[in-house]
């Protein structure tokens, strides 16, 4: 009796664990570690800059220059009057805002003063110079014309005075023939651009500095001398700056991120499977099956920056994508559109920068990857169709099917 009750015993005991042990089996866990992000808000602004290699010009010029200082003759016939000036000037834009400018000017310079003089006259002004059109309708290396005023100081030097009718004298109480004055002066330049390095100018500057500048004192403190001049500014190596915008790359990291919701989704559907398979234990026969994989393209568009048609580093990983896409799938045809933003540019030259960079996107696709160029077509859309609402973002080629 006693034995019977013991081999009842074990044997629920054995159909309790197998049980609990076909449950097990049944019963996957998956635990997914989530991360929690902190988003950085940024503004989608551009940034310019240049290196301290690009951007010297040369400035060489002509014009007249006018005196606004006393006057006077002993027989009462003074007079204003205006002489030749010569001009000549170098400087750097720093950004497409602002720049600085050194600027020499020299020419003679006529008085009244007790009777008609002629003196020699020199000066040197170093200006901040800010290009308005850049900073108001966006910077633009190809604009026609610009306006561009400055402020500055400098130095000038007088010589060859007439000693009898000089009111200042030297240390030494000798009526002086010569005099230094330190002018601050403001100006406009108008500029007009005739090819990629060089520019035509016409400018005016008003040179305020104190009533000693011409050797005689008498009447009002500030007196000023006018320039009015033109010539030609020569570009070094033209015109070039970097440019960086922080939502460049939002695109790019979207499709980043749509990877990884896509592998996570792929992860559960493996796990699910894999709980299935468990589940079934022992496995019974396997089957096998042709699978055939068909490639995808990452990204459908191939960013550039403002004004060029440039492939960079980063997006010519879009443009590689693209190539292997079409050797896996050799019966499709791609569309190339070309695009740019509507607030830089006219809406010509914007027509023939899309068609560039999507040009430049088929030669890659063509010349690096070996597409068969009659499976690519091309469209230019300029700026009069825009795909996104923010501007930056239509600086681009898009892959459509045809």
């Amino acid at each position: 009796m006693k034995t019977n009750l013991l081999l009842a015993l074990a044997a629920g005991s054995m159909l309790l664990l197998s049980a609990n042990y076909a449950e097990a089996q049944e019963t996957t866990v998956v635990t997914e570690t989530t991360t929690d992000v902190t988003l950085i808000p940024v503004e989608c602004k551009t940034y310019y800059n240049s290196s301290w290699r690009d951007n010297w010009f040369i400035q060489i010029g002509a014009g007249m220059q006018t005196p606004y200082a006393d006057k006077y003759l002993e027989n009462g016939g003074a007079k204003r009057h205006t002489t030749a000036v010569y001009n000549a000037a170098f400087g750097h834009w720093f950004s497409p805002y602002l720049a600085f400018r050194v600027a020499g000017y020299y020419g003679k310079e006529h008085f009244d003063l007790g009777k008609y003089q002629s003196v020699h006259a020199g000066s040197g002004h170093i200006d901040l110079m800010w290009d308005m059109f850049n900073s108001i309708g966006g910077p633009n290396t190809h604009r026609f014309f610009s306006i561009v005023p400055f402020v500055g100081i400098g130095a000038s030097y007088m010589t060859t005075f007439d000693s009898k009718y000089a009111t200042t004298t030297t240390d030494n109480g000798n009526p002086k023939t010569r005099e230094w004055s330190l002018p601050v002066s403001v100006g406009l330049q108008i500029r007009a651009r005739l090819c990629q390095y060089v520019d035509f100018f016409a400018e005016g500057r008003m040179a305020f500095q104190g009533d000693h500048f011409n050797n005689y004192v008498h009447g009002a403190e500030i007196e000023s001398n006018l320039y009015v001049i033109g010539g030609f500014t020569f570009n070094l190596g033209g015109k070039k700056f970097t440019s960086y915008n922080p939502c460049d790359y939002i695109d790019y990291i979207n499709g980043l991120n749509k990877q990884v919701n896509d592998l996570r989704g792929d992860l559960a559907a493996t796990a699910a499977a894999l709980a299935a398979a468990e589940a079934q234990l022992p496995c019974p026969e396997v089957v096998e099956s042709e699978t055939v994989v068909v490639q995808a393209p990452l990204l459908s568009v191939v960013r550039f920056k403002i004004n060029s048609a440039v492939i960079s580093d980063y997006e010519m990983v879009n443009v590689y994508n693209m190539a292997e896409y079409m050797k896996a799938n050799p019966s499709i045809n791609v569309l190339v559109q070309g695009y740019a933003d509507k607030d830089t540019g006219t809406s010509s030259y914007n027509m023939a920068l899309s068609q560039r960079r999507a040009q430049a996107v088929v030669d890659a696709l063509v010349n690096k990857y070996g597409i068969d160029p009659n499976r690519l077509a091309i469209q230019a859309n300029g700026s009069d169709v825009q795909p996104y609402d923010v501007n930056n973002w239509n600086r681009i080629v898009i892959f459509e099917q045809p």
